[in-house]
Formats: C-alpha cells, sequence, structure tokens
C-alpha cells in the first residue's frame, strides 16, 4: 500500500528532463569510451615510441630516462589512471616528435578540419534535398523509365565510391591532367573545392536516394490526392505539401551526415594534405606520437558525438510526430 501510495504523490518528470538525461548520460558513457579507446588503441601497436623520437643512434640510458620521464614504464593501467587527471585539467601533454604542446597543435588544425566537415554538409544538402524531390516528381507513376534506370544506376555506382579513391582519382584528373585546381593544402577558396567534393560526393548521392524515395511515398498519399483534387499549383503543392513530410525522415540521415563527414576527413586530409587533425592524426600514428593521436581521436570523437546529441534535440522539435514535442 505504502509503495502504491509513493508511485501515486511522486511527481511525474516533464518528457523533456528525461529525454535529455537519457542523452546526457548516454553522452557521458560514450565520451568515457572515446578516452579510453583513444588511450589503448595506440598503445597496443607495436613499437618503441621514444626510440623512435629520439632515434636508433640513442644512447639506451637516454630512452631508458625518457620512457619514466613520461611514465611509460609502467603498466598499462597505470598509464592509464594517470592519464585521466591531466585530462581533466585539459592537459592533453606534449608531442613526442615536436615537443609542442598537444592542446596548441589541436587549436590550430581543427579549424582546417571542421571547414571541410561545414562546406561538405552545406554542398550535401544544397544538392541531394532539392534534387531528390525533383528527381521524385519526375520519375513518379513509372514516368520516365530510363531517367530512373539512369538515376539508379549512377547513384549506385558513385555511393560506393570510397572516399581516398574518389580524392586520388579528382587529384589526378583536375590538379594533374588537368591544371584547374591546387594539387594540395590550403591556399585559399579553389584549394577548398576537390576535397570538399571528395568528401561529399557519396553521402549527396545516398541523401539523393533516400528524399527520392520519401517523396515518392509522400507523393502517394491520400491528402496529397485531395490537395490535387482542389487544383493547387504544383509550386504550391510541392512546397507546402510533399516537401515537408518528405524531408522529415530524410532529416534523420542528414543530422548524422555531419559527424560522419567529421570522421571521415582523416583520409581526405591525407590525400590532400591538408592542415587539419586527420592529417596530423595519421602521421603521429606512424611515428607513435601517443600525445598527438590520443588528443585527435579524442577530438574527433567528441565532436561527433556532441553533434549528434544535437541532432537528437532537433529532431524531436522539428518531428511533428514526437511525443516530446506535443508535450
Amino acid at each position: 500500500m505504502t509503495t502504491v501510495s509513493a508511485r501515486l504523490i511522486r511527481p511525474r518528470m516533464h518528457p523533456w528532463v528525461v529525454f535529455c538525461g537519457r542523452r546526457a548520460v548516454r553522452l557521458v558513457v560514450s565520451l568515457s569510451l572515446v578516452v579510453t579507446a583513444s588511450f589503448a588503441m595506440i598503445r597496443l601497436i607495436p613499437g618503441d615510441p621514444v626510440r623512435a623520437a629520439l632515434g636508433v643512434d640513442a644512447p639506451p640510458d637516454l630512452v631508458a630516462a625518457k620512457r619514466h620521464e613520461l611514465g611509460l614504464d609502467q603498466s598499462l593501467l597505470r598509464q592509464y589512471w594517470d592519464h585521466l587527471p591531466h585530462l581533466a585539467r585539459g592537459d592533453l601533454g606534449v608531442s613526442l616528435v615536436s615537443g609542442e604542446p598537444v592542446a596548441d597543435l589541436v587549436g590550430a588544425r581543427l579549424p582546417a578540419t571542421l571547414l571541410l566537415a561545414v562546406l561538405a554538409f552545406v554542398c550535401v544538402l544544397l544538392v541531394a534535398l532539392p534534387g531528390g524531390l525533383l528527381a521524385a516528381v519526375w520519375t513518379r507513376g513509372g514516368r520516365r523509365p530510363r531517367t530512373e534506370l539512369a538515376f539508379t544506376a549512377t547513384t549506385s555506382v558513385l555511393a560506393g565510391v570510397p572516399d581516398f579513391v574518389l580524392a586520388t582519382g579528382l587529384t589526378a584528373g583536375l590538379s594533374v591532367a588537368l591544371p584547374l585546381f591546387p594539387v594540395a593544402s590550403d591556399l585559399g577558396p579553389r584549394s577548398w573545392v576537390l576535397p570538399v567534393l571528395a568528401l561529399a560526393l557519396a553521402p549527396t548521392v545516398v541523401l539523393l536516394r533516400i528524399v527520392r524515395v520519401e517523396t515518392l511515398r509522400v507523393l502517394a498519399a491520400d491528402y496529397v490526392r485531395s490537395a490535387q483534387a482542389k487544383r493547387l499549383s504544383g509550386v504550391r503543392l510541392h512546397l507546402c505539401h510533399v516537401a515537408p513530410n518528405a524531408l522529415t525522415a530524410s532529416l534523420t540521415y542528414a543530422g548524422n551526415l555531419l559527424p560522419a563527414l567529421i570522421a571521415g576527413t582523416v583520409l581526405v586530409e591525407k590525400v590532400f594534405a591538408w592542415p587539419g587533425i586527420g592529417s596530423a592524426m595519421a602521421q603521429s600514428v606512424a611515428t607513435q606520437d601517443y600525445a598527438v593521436v590520443e588528443a585527435s581521436v579524442l577530438v574527433l570523437g567528441s565532436s561527433v558525438l556532441v553533434v549528434n546529441f544535437l541532432v537528437d534535440l532537433a529532431l524531436a522539435l522539428l518531428d511533428p510526430r514526437s511525443v516530446i514535442r506535443k508535450t
């Protein structure tokens, strides 16, 4: 009886509080997994980072002293527990190779990575959302089967091309054979074209297909037929009745694109020698520069998780079927 009474008088938490609380807990757990993975991943690679940094001719006593200074002579678990307090204070350590504070390196390179990811994200949305809508209107009801076949075949092929293969092909075709764009590095807006194109092409064609399928589903709905019976203009019909309902499901995929693009910059930056975090991480893995690799993985992983968290909140607000929004 007491238990039942306690349940009756206990105030019910607002759905937004529950939703945000669950997402926040998931974010914290995911961040802890990223921290642990970034710490363990590089240390499981065979090799001696101190020897790689000091050179093969470095005296053994100097190597041993450096290992002791960095705590690398301790057990892996002990190194992990010593690493956490430094991380909590925002201390990302010092690069073994350059001696530069890792926080400064990350601060200098993160904007370049975000520039690529954001530009690619904007390009994907500007092409895929209206393009998928137009493709559905153009081919609905079995119309223009050749156009539909060409659209499906082309997008299927382009969606399967890896980023680094596409980046290499673009470099060979548009920078070497036809010197239209710079080969590498950040030399201004012209040098942004190829890495953004390599990063955005596959997500664009995937989102194109999703938007088209969702639009075809909406076009077959009863309320669209009712709107057509009222003799609404084509522009008003598609923009006011079809597009909002078709894009709701597509936004779920689109919202997850930015985190995927941030993570996908690693290979593209390597091909184009882009001065971002991805290229720094690729170089540091080869030299086993622990601090740089850990910080790079942590920053990229945290960016992906935080953006995913914000996307969940945005979708809960935008989806008209969301119980949280109705509340």
